[in-house]
């Protein structure tokens, strides 16, 4: 398998690799975990749908967290506000608003950088790849701005949010998962 030849082709057997080299069959897990977005369709899908057979499967319980939630918890102490951002191209950015403890502050949006901004004031912690992606416009716009090193893989975070989860009884049935999606697909009818 080659990237060229998407998620859905390398995915699974990326997971029996993983599972065989740990010496476990998927029965031995403990449940699953995966990211609901905002993120590409296709990506979102894909993972998923995974998760679901696999969960189906195993008959056990899946966590899926937001991955501006996910995000957001890798920055938490590091100011009284964090605001994570994806860069959702067209120059608009998945965002979400968050305590200093990583409890969301209202709805997840996508929009321009400006409408997130006109929004925020004292110190805040911006991670993400739409932080990357705008640190410069951030930082000229509030001077207040910090930018913590955050690891942009969250499937680490993730597990360990869904462990907790997990322990803490807050699964839910595979077919309970659904994505967010917070702008609509970009399809065009086209003409014969």
């Amino acid at each position: 398998m080659t990237p060229a030849d998407g998620h859905s082709g390398w995915v699974l057997p990326a997971v029996e690799l993983a599972l065989r080299g740990l010496g476990l069959d998927v029965s031995a897990l403990d449940g699953f975990a995966v990211t609901t977005g905002p993120g590409s369709f296709t990506g979102l899908r894909v993972g998923i749908s995974t998760v679901q057979g696999l969960a189906l499967a195993a008959g056990r319980l899946c966590v899926g967290m937001s991955s501006l939630d996910v995000l957001a918890l890798a920055a938490t102490d590091r100011a009284p506000t964090v605001v994570a951002l994806v860069d959702a191209f067209r120059d608009q950015v998945f965002s979400g608003v968050y305590a200093g403890d990583g409890r969301p502050l209202g709805e997840r949006r996508v929009g321009s950088l400006a409408a997130v901004l006109d929004r925020l004031e004292g110190e805040v912690a911006f991670v993400g790849d739409g932080a990357l992606r705008y640190r410069e416009a951030i930082a000229a716009a509030m001077a207040s701005a910090v930018f913590p090193p955050v690891d942009l893989f969250l499937a680490t975070r993730l597990g360990q949010a869904a462990i907790r989860g997990l322990r803490e009884g807050r699964g839910e049935p595979p077919g309970a998962l659904r994505p967010l999606y917070l702008r609509g697909a970009d399809i065009r009818k086209t003409e014969r």
